[in-house]
């Protein structure tokens, strides 16, 4: 039975001689929903409504080239002999946290340059961020990409995933861990327990903090299952030692705003 299961397509439209891929469309549809969420909590909160829209304008593209040079540059000795491939997002190898840095980093000029407070900003677009995260990993789930170690048909059964899932599993003839479906699902509590936090009321900041050291905790383990890390050594994967990096900030930062006095306002403030 293995032998005849095929893969899904990875195309999702032709049109002419432009290829669309499932990969983007899924990316792009995250980016969307995460958008208009953060864009109707924004006026919630007292912000003009497209500010949001603006923000993204600038933040996709930035994070978007960051996370492609992050992934590049983890996998130069790749790269270095096919440089024509490095413009091929659409095959994947997109590094979210490149993506995460090249988007702070937009968020803070941005609020700058319009006068806006940053973490106020960064408060409202957690919820969004995660959840197009966790939209985003179908993508690597079209692709056959992000996955862990193999496993049986049998282990994945007994998981009571639906037939879809386990056959695009099935990659050059062995079953794998879907390490992209467990952290899509970690995603997605993850911003169910930020919606939670928002009517906890918490000074200000500390809903974006959260959303870091949630998202770090989950990337740090599912990352322990992955064959296709990037890797700082050989025995050192990227991600983990970012995301460890990112919890043990974010708890600084926490400590640190708060005894200087930093994060007197609240989130519905």
């Amino acid at each position: 039975m293995d032998a005849t299961i095929q893969p899904l397509d990875r195309v999702f439209l032709h049109l002419g001689p432009i290829t669309i891929y499932w990969y983007g469309v899924i990316i792009g549809a995250g980016v969307l929903i995460g958008l208009w969420l953060a864009t109707r909590e924004g006026e919630r909160r007292g912000l003009p409504k497209e500010t949001f829209v603006d923000l993204v304008m600038f933040a996709v593209p930035v994070a978007i080239l960051c996370a492609r040079a992050y992934y590049v540059i983890f996998e130069w000795s790749y790269y270095s002999k096919h440089l024509s491939e490095i413009p091929k997002i659409w095959e994947g190898g997109l590094a979210i946290h490149g993506g995460l840095l090249g988007a702070v980093a937009t968020g803070i000029v941005f609020a700058k340059a319009k006068g806006l407070s940053f973490w106020k900003l960064a408060d409202i677009a957690a919820p969004s961020i995660i959840l197009g995260q966790a939209i985003g990993r179908w993508g690597n789930f079209m692709n056959q990409e992000a996955h862990g170690g193999p496993v049986t048909r049998e282990f994945l059964e007994s998981l009571h995933l639906p037939d879809f899932i386990i056959n695009q599993m099935y990659i050059n003839g062995q079953y794998y861990h879907p390490t992209f479906l467990y952290e899509s699902l970690w995603n997605v509590a993850g911003f169910l327990l930020l919606l939670w936090l928002r009517r906890v009321n918490l000074r200000r900041g500390e809903l974006f903090l959260s959303y870091l050291i949630w998202y770090s905790a989950g990337r740090f383990y599912i990352e322990g299952m992955r064959t296709d890390s990037l890797m700082l050594t050989s025995h050192l994967r990227m991600a983990q030692v970012v995301s460890v990096m990112l919890i043990i900030l974010s708890v600084c930062l926490w400590v640190y705003r708060r005894k200087k006095g930093l994060a007197k306002e609240r989130y519905s403030d």
